[in-house]
């Protein structure tokens, strides 16, 4: 389970701050150590993996981009209507976010190149989560406590990571009871139009979580930065006796059951195809828990023996 994951930065963080006569400590993020005047309370945060660590530390970020981008495609855990938004992920706005005050800005790769104009805003501190160098959800964890201590936020953090691994081992003895001792292979793969999908493999939020329910991929892909593959749709046919699972929102969904293409796939003659509610692939450590319930509750409707995710036979 997440136990065997990377080791702990929050003891190892904890170790390097170091506490001045003026209240300055020293943090950790990707680049290194960065040093702070104070716990930051106005959190600007440009991209969503790092809004959704911020806000599940049970901080209210004052500003993110893209709010009603995040609203449609992270949806957990819901924003605060008085969130700012400050633009695009890609393309930020200084002018926003200077007139929010940030004490602190946090950005991901996306936002890189752009760290020296930030910095004469507020102090900026970076985590990259999602690189072909390292496993993207153990390091979504990493950062999760890393950020926690920057925020002081340690033992919010520690709670919250017991919670999901207790929770995963309980979906996980579900889908057991559901499937018996022959667990299905399963795909999970968000359409990118009615002709190809992106497959989620090695290193994707998808395929850990998937891996911690105890199931196995039915379509190996690759690792890469982002965990995820574009194939054709008729690639799809590949997946054989397995489960094809895909993630909403897709806006051409009522369209599938007049697609040819789609309707001579085995697993959909077969019934072993189901609809995943919308998650965020891309996220932070809590991102690993939404994507296993989503995929628990998908798994459990298409089971030989229907068990709801509550654990109540229906």
């Amino acid at each position: 389970m997440l136990k065997n994951r990377i080791p702990s930065l929050i003891t190892l963080l904890f170790l390097m701050v170091s506490h001045t006569a003026s209240a300055q400590f020293v943090v950790q993020d990707s680049r290194g150590e960065q040093v702070l005047g104070s716990i930051p309370q106005r959190v600007v945060a440009l991209n969503w993996d790092l809004a959704e660590q911020v806000i599940e530390l049970g901080v209210t970020p004052i500003a993110i981009t893209d709010t009603a981008g995040y609203s449609e495609w992270v949806v957990q855990p819901a924003l605060s209507s008085d969130i700012e938004d400050v633009g695009t992920r890609a393309e930020p706005n200084f002018e926003k976010i200077a007139a929010v005050k940030p004490d602190v800005i946090l950005v991901a790769s996306p936002q890189a190149d752009l760290i020296p104009q930030l910095e004469k805003i507020a102090p900026v501190l970076y985590f990259q989560t999602y690189s072909a160098d390292h496993d993207n959800s153990l390091m979504a964890i990493n950062n999760f406590e890393a950020i926690a201590l920057v925020l002081g936020k340690e033992k919010v953090a520690q709670e919250k990571l017991i919670e999901m691994d207790t929770e995963i081992a309980e979906l996980k003895q579900q889908l057991s009871d559901a499937y018996g001792n022959a667990l299905p292979a399963v795909s999970v793969f968000r359409f990118a139009t009615m002709t190809s999908v992106f497959m989620y493999g090695d290193n994707s939020t998808a395929q850990y979580a998937l891996n911690q329910l105890g199931f196995t991929t039915a379509l190996p892909q690759k690792s890469n930065q982002w965990g995820v593959t574009q194939l054709r749709l008729t690639d799809l046919r590949h997946i054989d006796d397995g489960i094809a699972l895909y993630i909403e929102p897709f806006n051409e969904e009522s369209k599938l059951n007049k697609s040819v293409i789609w309707n001579a796939m085995p697993f959909v003659r077969a019934h072993r195809v189901n609809s995943v509610e919308s998650v965020w692939s891309y996220g932070g450590a809590m991102s690993i828990k939404y994507t296993a319930q989503a995929l628990a509750k998908s798994l459990l409707e298409v089971a030989p023996k229907s068990i709801n995710v509550s654990g109540n036979n229906e």
